[in-house]
């Protein structure tokens, strides 16, 4: 089987979207040597990673790009309203106008008087501390430390 070949079979084991292998039997069938089976599927997961690092760089790149046109936007509106102060702007292009609302805004002195159905009290576990104390000896009930053996890949 020549290269191309088998890295075309090897992406149609493969789900494009997912990413998740959907031919296991297919991927193991493959003629190809043990050792450079290992190393090809290595090298892939290596430039997929490569990849997806790329990917993330660009996405956070565009989101800092995301968030400076956002800022400039704000601003820019927060000018025009002080300059506006409630007036209604109309011409060709655009149309600007004022509406009402309404927010609740609460002391945070006040939010020990409140009743308690008005406190939304959310819940999480500290994990680095309940592990130390697995690791210690205590014991909880539904609550287990578990080994895993994590594969890496340089």
């Amino acid at each position: 089987m020549k290269l191309y070949e088998i890295l075309a079979a090897l992406e149609n084991c493969v789900d494009q979207e997912t990413g998740e292998v959907i031919d296991i039997e297919a991927l193991d069938a493959l003629e190809m040597q043990y050792e450079k089976k290992v190393s090809d599927i290595a090298c892939w997961v290596k430039n997929l990673r490569a990849e997806a690092g790329a990917l993330k760089n660009e996405k956070d790149a565009l989101a800092k790009r995301q968030k400076v046109c956002e800022n400039k936007a704000d601003s820019l509106q927060k000018y025009l309203d002080s300059i506006l102060n409630g007036a209604k702007f109309k011409d060709e292009r655009v149309s600007i106008s004022y509406r009402k609302s309404e927010s609740v805004e609460v002391d945070d002195a006040a939010i020990d008087e409140l009743p308690a159905r008005f406190i939304k009290v959310e819940k999480s576990v500290m994990k680095t501390p309940l592990k130390d104390a697995l690791k210690g000896g205590q014991t909880f009930d539904g609550v287990r430390l578990v080994e895993h053996n994590n594969i890496q890949i340089r």
